[in-house]
């Protein structure tokens, strides 16, 4: 029988390379993307590259046991705050006050965000299952309706943690916000039935983050909403 070799030698080239592959596949390199933390991160700067490639800060580093000075210059030191967040502290000594408000500045900004867009996903990455319940059965409710929403995201204008609390491995942080949105709501008709596609309306909101302190994993969820008025 004759033996084409040109054909012969494809197929051992062919074979090499999938014994490779094989022995890479499935493995971890250390590169792989870790989930999304927006409490791990900073806003993003107005100057960073056209191409918005974001660079992931590092988390902040472990503080000494008895250093409490960046909680101190947040809340009086005799405070309830301020006994909360040493609390939390205590509990995970990377915890940084700052840096949970430069995150949760993005995941309040996300989420009413989402929200407006019907995003259920990136809502039930950030949400409790109880107030993704709440905010999915809003969406329901408006697409049965056959609503739209039109909306900007203008801004944070104030942002603070006025409640701190560890208890049980479960660390709890309350966050007033005061921000600015562009927020229209049209029926199935294209007539305005909420909203003002023209105006800049001020929000205040009340939101409770919590976290296992124990977990590996480094996301809080926002357990709790309420009108800040």
């Amino acid at each position: 029988m004759d033996f084409d070799i040109v054909l012969v030698i494809a197929l051992v080239i062919a074979v090499v390379v999938f014994l490779q592959l094989r022995s890479v596949l499935g493995k971890r390199t250390g590169f792989e993307r870790p989930p999304f933390d927006p409490y791990s991160r900073q806003p993003e700067n107005a100057e960073e590259k056209e191409n918005d490639t974001v660079v992931a800060l590092p988390k902040p580093e472990a503080k000494a046991a008895d250093d409490f000075s960046d909680i101190d210059k947040i809340a009086p030191e005799d405070s309830d705050l301020n006994k909360g967040l040493r609390a939390i502290r205590k509990e995970d000594a990377t915890f940084s006050p700052n840096s949970f408000l430069d995150g949760a500045r993005v995941a309040y900004e996300m989420v009413v965000t989402a929200f407006a867009k019907a995003d259920k996903n990136t809502l039930k990455s950030l949400l409790s299952d109880d107030v993704f319940a709440g905010f999915s059965s809003a969406i329901d409710e408006r697409d049965k309706k056959g609503e739209t929403v039109k909306f900007t995201f203008v801004g944070i204008d104030k942002i603070e943690i006025i409640d701190a609390s560890c208890e049980a491995d479960i660390a709890q942080l309350t966050i007033r916000v005061e921000s600015e949105i562009i927020s229209a709501t049209y029926d199935d008709s294209q007539k305005l039935v909420d909203g003002d596609p023209q105006t800049i309306a001020e929000i205040k909101d009340i939101w409770t983050f919590a976290r296992n302190v124990k977990s590996r994993d480094p996301n809080w969820k926002i357990i709790g909403t309420e009108d800040g008025e």
